[in-house]
């Protein structure tokens, strides 16, 4: 039997070497711990995100700042993240509860899908997170306000959903601004609210209420109109009726067109107070409804301060778009965006062969985790029930329908804020 010479030897266990070497190192795909599972985006892969709004109908115009604001934060990234390029699926939800459900249902299909930025309306937001958060998804929003979906009075509200988050203000210290103005301010002891049924203009018709009456006054009218209505004579006449002082009717177009103008052309209504909310800040309302809305107040988040951030934000708008901003809900939108960004690099972790691997709870986590940044809106930090957004709420008066919404934005009455 022939014995190995040296030379040979050494070539045998030089192989044996790298044949251990190589078995030591894993470039097997990472497997996946996150208890909600993750998203592999291969090299060269386009990372999903799913993008739902009202993009038809009457709120089609704050769904499309939305996208907006969305936009600009991505331009903002070379329309990159993690290094990827981002594909979007966008769905129309009308701004209806069961559209939310159908867009969010179509959006989940979607294994790849990382996230989702949306809603526009806070009625289908709820509905739209429920189907989110039973897939193990994340939600940002840059414009639902409804205290039914995160918090109210520091408690898990009806809605909240795990993983839902937003950066407009929780607008529980909207009722309670307008409240506190018309009571303090206005003098006003008696008071009428209007709603639509659904949980955003309920939850702020509520609010009113209950801060009303803590403070003093009495609430003589809780009425709820229907959504498409148009004679709001019996309504009206109810308020006359009650002998209401003020009206506060927090709804959207064209249903808070027509309680202003029909108000307008009752004589006994002619001293009544009329108070909207931010759904009617909007220069299209102000257009519509010219000198018949002069005197009246509104209740909206503070905007964001001027200074260099947002006049960069606002070039980059006209821009890009060709068209200045409409309203400055597009801000909101922006940081929603921004933090949402951060939070799935953040989430984000590379495997040796080039592929991302995103945890699903890993990216809830991270944007839960977010504290003190920087956005065009303020300082934004995420509580346990996902709002991101200092409540700070300023109440308008509309004098001059000419200056339209910068106008309104200017004349500022009062400003509100339960926080220090």
């Amino acid at each position: 039997m022939r014995t190995p010479s040296r030379h040979s030897t050494f070539i045998t266990l030089a192989c044996l070497t790298i044949l251990c070497s190589a078995c030591s190192r894993d470039t097997s795909p990472k497997t996946c711990t996150d208890p909600l599972g993750c998203v592999d985006i291969a090299p060269k892969e386009e990372l999903k995100l799913g993008v739902i709004q009202s993009l038809s109908g009457k709120i089609a115009a704050l769904g499309q700042e939305q996208v907006r604001g969305f936009e600009l934060a991505l331009a903002r990234r070379g329309d990159k993240v993690l290094g990827h390029k981002v594909a979007l699926q966008v769905e129309d939800t009308g701004c209806q509860p069961e559209g939310g459900a159908n867009a969010a249902l179509k959006v989940v299909a979607d294994p790849k899908v990382v996230a989702i930025f949306g809603t526009t309306c806070s009625s289908d937001a709820a509905t739209a997170a429920e189907v989110m958060t039973k897939a193990g998804l994340t939600m940002i929003s840059g414009n639902n306000s409804a205290p039914f979906l995160t918090a109210i009075g520091g408690q898990r509200a009806p809605r909240w959903q795990e993983g839902y988050f937003r950066t407009a203000p929780n607008e529980e210290s909207s009722g309670p601004a307008a409240a506190t103005y018309a009571y303090q301010k206005l003098g006003i002891r008696k008071a009428a609210t209007i709603n639509d049924g659904d949980i955003y203009t309920r939850g702020l018709t509520d609010g009113f209420a209950k801060r009303f009456k803590e403070l003093g006054g009495q609430v003589v009218l809780n009425a709820t109109v229907s959504k498409q209505d148009t004679n709001m004579g019996p309504v009206l006449t109810a308020v006359k009726h009650a002998k209401a002082d003020l009206i506060f009717f927090p709804l959207f177009q064209p249903e808070g067109n027509h309680v202003l103008l029909q108000a307008r052309r009752d004589p006994a209504l002619k001293k009544t107070v009329l108070m909207s909310d931010g759904s009617l800040i909007e220069q299209s309302f102000i257009e519509a409804m010219k000198d018949d809305a002069v005197g009246m107040y509104f209740v909206g988040p503070t905007p964001p301060q001027n200074g260099p951030a947002l006049d960069k934000l606002r070039s980059e708008c006209l821009a890009r778009f060709q068209t200045p901003p409409a309203t400055y809900y597009y801000t909101s939108a922006f940081d929603a965006a921004e933090i949402l960004f951060a939070a799935i690099e953040k989430a984000g972790q590379p495997a040796p062969d080039g592929t991302v691997h995103i945890g699903r709870k890993a990216l809830r986590d991270a944007l839960y985790a977010t504290r003190n940044h920087e956005g065009i809106t303020g300082r934004i930090s995420c509580d346990e029930f996902g709002d991101c957004a200092s409540p700070k709420f300023n109440v308008l008066q509309l004098m001059d329908p000419a200056a339209g919404v910068e106008g309104l934005k200017s004349n500022v009455k009062f400003t509100y804020s339960p926080v220090p």
